[in-house]
């Protein structure tokens, strides 16, 4: 089944929950989205709120990936609220829901958010990536570069810290990833 992609859904109650499920289901299965497992849905709705008011009042947009009526992938469009860099973009809560891994719907995801960046105007695209999980691969492959690292940035338990691994997609070069 292929995911059919929305922007800019709207944050309706039902919708608020079912994206803060999918944020806490994504942390509990191991995924990196801002928490350490486990979390309850309340735990993720303190962090989600003020997420949603980003998106609602602007200036963050969301991006939902579905699977039939089922929001399965979503990610955040931030804002840099600094006009020197107007023109890229930081994408955050990159998230694909655990029962559906292994269908590529990580890489459609991606690849949606490239197209919209490019329609969008933005120059580049910017996430990043706790370490020790394997995820820069991910991105190397959608043609995102390590640009930089925040050694232990991430304390994600005691005695257990990450880098935080910048990555940047060139959306104008020549020879850049287009999709």
């Amino acid at each position: 089944m292929s995911l059919r992609f929305v922007l800019d859904p709207e944050l309706t109650p039902e919708l608020r929950e079912q994206i803060v499920d999918l944020w806490g289901d994504v942390t509990n299965a191991g995924g990196a989205v801002g928490f350490v497992p486990p979390v309850t849905a309340a735990d993720v709705r303190h962090t989600a709120e003020p997420t949603f008011a980003d998106i609602v009042d602007g200036p963050d947009r969301l991006l939902t990936g579905y699977a039939g009526e089922r929001p399965v992938a979503a990610l955040i469009f931030c804002d840099n609220r600094f006009d020197l860099k107007a023109h890229w973009c930081v994408l955050k809560r990159v998230m694909v829901h655990p029962d559906t891994q292994g269908h590529g719907y990580g890489a459609a995801l991606m690849r949606e958010a490239e197209r919209l960046g490019r329609t969008m105007g933005w120059e580049a695209l910017h996430v990043t990536v706790r370490d020790g999980l394997g995820l820069d691969r991910f991105y190397r492959r959608l043609g995102y570069r390590e640009i930089g690292r925040l050694p232990g940035a991430l304390r994600v338990a005691p005695g257990d810290d990450r880098d935080e691994i910048l990555m940047w997609l060139d959306l104008t070069a020549p020879g850049a990833p287009a999709r």
